[in-house]
């Protein structure tokens, strides 16, 4: 079973954007517990975010983007009677946004050769006009979700 940490409600929000996704975002960024360095890649990724889209406000971007990732329905593996099924469920919120996170993560994560900050920014700009890894990713669920709808009926 998956471990249960009780980082919801000690979660502050960020000092800048005062948002609790933002803080969330930059805890699951840091690495080896550098959470100033994280905060560092987070707000010179929304900086630069600014620039490239001066009409829009950049923790709006973030947010959109973050919900544009999120998987409504995903499969999971269900045996029933020596077989294993991809069963479509439902995704619970908590469980959509710490995907979304993730994926994001493992798009910026999967480019090399480029400062995190710019790769950062690339993605959410991206992930806000529905596209790049992460909606594809998204995407990608969903399809497999809607190939396997048969098996609807062994959602437990």
């Amino acid at each position: 079973m998956g471990r249960i940490t009780y980082s919801r409600k000690q979660l502050r929000p960020d000092p800048r954007f005062n948002s609790l996704l933002a803080s969330k975002f930059v805890n699951c960024l840091m690495h080896d517990g550098k959470k100033s360095i994280a905060l560092g890649v987070f707000y010179d990724a929304l900086d630069l975010i600014k620039e490239r889209m001066p009409d829009r406000e950049p923790i709006e971007v973030f947010e959109h983007a973050i919900e544009n990732i999120k998987p409504h329905i995903e499969v999971r593996s269900k045996r029933v009677g020596g077989a294993a099924y991809q069963v479509p469920m439902q995704v619970n919120r908590n469980r959509q946004q710490s995907l979304a996170i993730r994926w994001l993560l493992m798009a910026v994560r999967e480019k090399k050769g480029r400062p995190t900050h710019l790769k950062l920014a690339d993605e959410l700009i991206a992930a806000y006009n529905r596209e790049g890894a992460a909606v594809t990713r998204r995407e990608n669920v969903h399809r497999m979700a809607d190939a396997n709808k048969a098996f609807a009926h062994f959602a437990w």
